[in-house]
């Protein structure tokens, strides 16, 4: 089965000098766990929720929130987005995904066309969400 079935493409990108406030907002906002982060319409990096919750103040929103923790927030999205990205193109199938996802300790695969500009992305949970749909799992 081809990536592109089960690939979602409503995807949200930002720019490397988005501060990290208004990543946070997207994350609140919405429930997915990945941005991805392009120049001029190429991909050059992924954020994962978890990045972002290691790179923010564990204190913000807290009685004892300080103006060092809230600065925590006008990073930008370069200092913490992963840059070692691992693709794949549209014409990959589920298998190619699963083989990365074994192999690779990451969470998401952007999809990019031939000039690495994200048409899409994969998580190890829509692979799982397939393989459930599908009842190859006994049980």
């Amino acid at each position: 089965m081809g990536i592109k079935r089960i690939m979602s493409t409503s995807l949200v990108t930002v720019s490397m000098d988005d501060p990290l406030s208004g990543i946070k907002e997207i994350f609140d906002r919405h429930a997915f766990h990945h941005v991805l982060v392009v120049e001029e319409g190429r991909l050059v990096g992924v954020i994962s929720d978890r990045d972002l919750l290691k790179a923010l103040s564990p204190h913000l929103g807290t009685a004892s929130e300080t103006t060092r923790d809230l600065a925590s927030l006008n990073r930008r999205a370069h200092q913490i987005m992963s840059r070692k990205l691992i693709t794949l193109g549209g014409d990959a199938t589920i298998l190619d995904a699963i083989e990365i996802f074994n192999r690779y300790p990451i969470s998401c695969i952007p999809i990019v066309d031939d000039a690495d500009c994200p048409v899409g992305i994969v998580s190890w949970r829509d692979i799982l969400k397939v393989i459930h749909s599908k009842g190859a799992l006994p049980g």
